[in-house]
């Protein structure tokens, strides 16, 4: 199971990597290979501004969609356009190419909210 050290989770299994005042926003290794082949993702909140845990997608599998938690409160200021036609890089690459969004954080306080790999790991049973 990749779980990389340097970035923050989510109990909802979402990865979240801290670029200043930006996040960028993923499902977790753990999360991609419980739902399988993933055939579609599907954000309509681009420009949108949420508050933390609000949806801001969805992730369907061959045998289920899932909704997108947003680890923080922002503002949704770009989404991954090669999911909509290579949904499968979140399967392969979830870490890298197969980010979701990128948001601009409205309060960066709740990052420290957010689990650190060792915790996430013992989260999962990993």
């Amino acid at each position: 199971m990749n779980i990389p050290a340097e970035l923050k989770y989510t109990k909802d299994h979402e990865w979240v990597k801290i670029e200043g005042d930006q996040i960028t926003v993923g499902i977790t290794d753990f999360a991609q290979s419980e739902l399988g082949d993933i055939v579609y993702v599907e954000v309509e909140t681009l420009d949108e501004t949420l508050e933390a845990d609000e949806v801001f997608g969805t992730v369907e599998a061959v045998k289920t969609v899932s909704d997108l938690f947003l680890p923080v409160s922002g503002e949704i200021v770009a989404f991954n356009d090669t999911l909509e036609d290579e949904p499968e890089k979140v399967n392969t690459d979830p870490y890298g190419d197969g980010w979701m969004v990128k948001v601009k954080v409205s309060d960066a306080s709740q990052l420290d909210k957010l689990l650190s790999a060792y915790d996430y790991k013992a989260l999962i049973g990993a």
